[in-house]
């Protein structure tokens, strides 16, 4: 069957596998040929496509929760949502989530996801505590920071080329209410909404939609909204399906004059900076997931999300450079995210490290990847990596420059049995075995 990722490029013609037992598992990695496991396919590229796919959303148990230290056992096939709509009415949260809850606990570990808060709680990683880890010789293995943490650390972020999550102990948080108290900062230009990131860095969480195709003293004007937990209010979680996007759109409805005029009446809606307001936790941590299939608006073709890190000590140059750079070519990104980064972690394929992240969206058609070409050496010289889960084109010699480990993982999945057993489109593309 036909397989794609969240940005519907590329696509890829694949056999699924669906094992409904571990030893089942296990006997599909001991046919010929490598595997992925895929869950509910939200990476955006190419890192849960391959010949052959596991398919892990069926796995999707939870197994235990205890109460008094908030540690979920689960299987790896349940999303985020789930874990939300069952949890969020008893008092608990997700330590830390990215902008869709559409995700498993599997795929949220292989990459590792980051949320609004990584300045303040790290990414996804942080707080696991044990993985059921499915090897390529059929070994299963129970992983966590004191047990094999080598194979833990490569695990977090590893793109699902260790093995198989089958599943994990996740810590959640305590919440007294599931409300979020939302700030809302205008801001006139890059330097400005880099400046408040730094001045609101005891802020909980905090993010900024950024205006990618403003220039001059315009450039990088932005809205900063930052959040906290109510203290007390509902504990409800909504249920509702999502407004749906029917179909493609047509290809010529995201162009340069449309996302101005969009940018302009965004930017123009927030009349006062500083204003607070409550609001429930779905709008603030995951507004494009009231739209089913948003990525139809890109049209057939798809699109390319290109989200970039790049240390504090270079952030704004870079940063300028590069937004400079995306405003001359007029093709903007609808969709613009930055994002602060605390330290980063050991595992050595983990996307964040300290400094700021930006997130965009470009049409998947020649000219964008003519642009992103000419933004990696920009990104690559200010220190900075491309996000894997995101990424559908990083060049092999790009990811090795930016992710210096990569042979330290190679080599420790040689040792425990991964190579030949997992790949996917993108390790191909990126020169893993």
């Amino acid at each position: 069957m036909e397989l794609h990722g969240w940005g519907r490029h590329p696509r890829v013609q694949a056999q699924v596998v669906n094992p409904a037992s571990r030893e089942q598992a296990a006997r599909s990695l001991a046919e010929p040929g490598a595997l992925i496991a895929r869950g509910l396919g939200r990476s955006y590229g190419d890192s849960s496509l391959a010949p052959r796919v596991l398919a892990m959303r069926p796995w999707d148990r939870f197994r235990a929760f205890d109460e008094a230290s908030g540690v979920l056992e689960c299987d790896a096939g349940v999303s985020l949502k789930e874990i939300l709509d069952t949890f969020v009415p008893r008092g608990w949260f997700l330590p830390v989530t990215p902008g869709t809850r559409y995700v498993t606990v599997g795929g949220a570990i292989a990459a590792d996801v980051h949320g609004k808060n990584h300045h303040v709680d790290g990414s996804f990683s942080r707080h696991v505590e044990r993985i059921d880890l499915l090897l390529g010789n059929g070994q299963l293995l129970s992983i966590g920071p004191t047990t094999h943490p080598e194979l833990f650390e490569a695990t977090c972020g590893g793109m699902g080329l260790t093995g198989v999550v089958l599943a994990a102990g996740l810590r959640l948080q305590r919440i007294a209410s599931s409300d979020i108290l939302q700030t809302t900062h205008k801001l006139p230009n890059l330097e400005a909404a880099l400046e408040a990131f730094e001045h609101h860095a005891g802020a909980r969480y905090s993010v900024a939609w950024i205006d990618c195709l403003a220039r001059g003293r315009h450039l990088g004007r932005s809205l900063l909204s930052l959040g906290e937990h109510a203290a007390d209010g509902p504990l409800r979680a909504a249920t509702g399906a999502p407004l749906p996007v029917p179909f493609d759109s047509p290809a010529a409805l995201l162009n340069p004059f449309t996302m101005r005029a969009f940018n302009a009446l965004y930017h123009g809606r927030v009349r006062r900076s500083g204003d607070t307001r409550r609001v429930p936790f779905e709008p603030f941590f995951y507004p494009l997931d009231a739209l089913g299939h948003w990525n139809r608006l890109y049209g057939k073709p798809g699109f390319l999300q290109y989200q970039f890190v790049l240390p504090k000590a270079s952030g704004a140059a870079g940063m300028r450079e590069i937004l400079e750079r995306i405003a001359a070519s007029g093709r903007g990104s609808f969709l613009a995210v930055l994002k602060a980064f605390g330290p980063g972690n050991r595992s050595p394929l983990s996307f964040p490290l300290e400094g700021f992240t930006l997130a965009l969206d470009f049409k998947a058609e020649p000219a964008a990847f003519t642009l992103l070409d000419q933004l990696d050496p920009i990104v690559l010289a200010h220190g900075g990596r491309l996000y894997l889960a995101k990424d559908a084109r990083m060049s092999q010699a790009t990811f090795r420059h930016s992710y210096p480990r990569w042979a330290e993982f190679e080599a420790l999945r040689q040792r425990y049995h991964a190579v030949g057993h997992f790949a996917s489109a993108q390790s191909r593309r990126l020169g893993l075995q």
